[in-house]
């Protein structure tokens, strides 16, 4: 049984959609635009026709993209509210990208929102994983309930067969058999990840285990493959597992979502024990811990971890001292209703989420001041 898409779900907006939203427009580098030449130490600039460009303003606005010296084949937006602004390739050949600022404001806003529904639809998720996981044999959807539940029990990244070829780093997807040890109930996975981060994660279930023992004596080094009806394997990619969670869901979730999810729960947790401070200096020092500890987790830099991880408004609340009562009193409410299947935590961050919505209460940014007072 697949689920029906959860009530008051917030889908991931259509690129075009959030540009209109923000106030910009969508845009593509296949259209003509503004290119880059090198003049001895400098670059010149180039207009959609090929002629110098000579125009203050918008040779200003260049600039103010600091697009890195090393980038080749650059493409520059002509227009000062196109969403994406300017791409290149990186010294490794990798395309790169650099936006509008109102671009990457209005898509975490719909990214974050979005936060709310995924832990209202986790229930019947977590449902389907555990049917799914009982299935007899090796069959398509019981090694994708088997990763889907790793990814929440490990918060690994699900992986991309290009990292794994190109940079020799991987992801649950990815693992090779090498990387996978099982012992009794224990599974140990050990294996280097995005950016050289090594990875050594244990989880614990005599269930996965099993699974995990099959699948890693079957022929061939991937280690998630299943076998189909005429008993052929097949290797599992991140794109099976994103289609596998849409359609369990009834929404549009990826893999990535449950590393949003774990980072914003473990934020909040990690908050409510630095509840009390007297000063700005505590109260960025405070959030900077839970941050740091947050991305130790995520295996993440701080920055990118409260940027892309970790809801606003969970610290929103932190910073107006509501956060701790809120988790208490909400957890409560929200177990006693519809989010039985969340654990105590997960229901009072979906709860807080949920009511700083209704409030109309704006997300904390980086550049909010706390109030200089003590709480209590």
């Amino acid at each position: 049984m697949r689920a029906e898409p959860a009530t008051g779900a917030l889908p991931a907006a259509p690129a075009p959609a959030v540009a209109r939203a923000a106030g910009l427009r969508y845009v593509n580098d296949e259209a003509k635009g503004i290119t880059r030449q090198r003049k001895g130490d400098a670059f010149r600039y180039l207009d959609a026709d090929g002629k110098p460009l000579k125009d203050e303003d918008t040779l200003a606005r260049i600039k103010s993209l600091a697009i890195p010296p090393a980038w080749t084949d650059v493409w520059i937006c002509p227009r000062d509210n196109g969403h994406l602004q300017a791409t290149g390739r990186d010294a490794r050949g990798r395309k790169q990208y650099r936006y509008h600022p109102k671009w990457r404001q209005t898509r975490d806003e719909v990214k974050y929102e979005r936060m709310i529904s995924f832990g209202k639809a986790l229930p019947a998720i977590r449902a389907q994983v555990e049917a799914d996981l009982a299935r007899p044999g090796l069959p398509r959807e019981k090694i994708l309930a088997t990763i889907v539940y790793l990814l929440q029990a490990t918060m690994m990244r699900i992986g991309n067969e290009e990292y794994a070829r190109t940079n020799r780093s991987f992801g649950l997807t990815t693992l090779r058999v090498r990387h996978v040890r099982v012992d009794g109930s224990a599974v140990q996975f050990r294996f280097r990840g995005k950016s050289g981060v090594f990875h050594d994660v244990t989880v614990e279930d005599k269930r996965v285990a099993r699974i995990i023992a099959r699948v890693r004596d079957l022929p061939g080094q991937e280690l998630f493959q299943y076998v189909d009806d005429d008993g052929v394997r097949h290797a599992i990619d991140s794109s099976d597992v994103n289609d596998y969670l849409r359609d369990i869901s009834g929404e549009d979730y990826t893999a990535k979502d449950f590393r949003t999810w774990s980072g914003t729960v473990l934020a909040a947790l990690a908050l409510i024990e630095f509840e009390k401070y007297d000063s700005e200096a505590q109260a960025k020092k405070n959030i900077l811990r839970a941050i740091e500890s947050v991305a130790e987790r995520l295996g993440n830099t701080p920055s990118i971890c409260r940027k892309c991880y970790v809801h606003p408004a969970v610290i929103a609340a932190y910073l107006d001292g509501t956060i701790l009562e809120a988790l208490r009193v909400r957890a409560r409410d929200e177990i006693a209703h519809d989010l039985h299947a969340l654990s105590p935590e997960e229901a009072a961050v979906v709860a807080l989420l949920q009511q700083r919505l209704q409030d109309g209460v704006a997300p904390a940014s980086a550049k909010k001041r706390p109030p200089k007072r003590k709480l209590h």
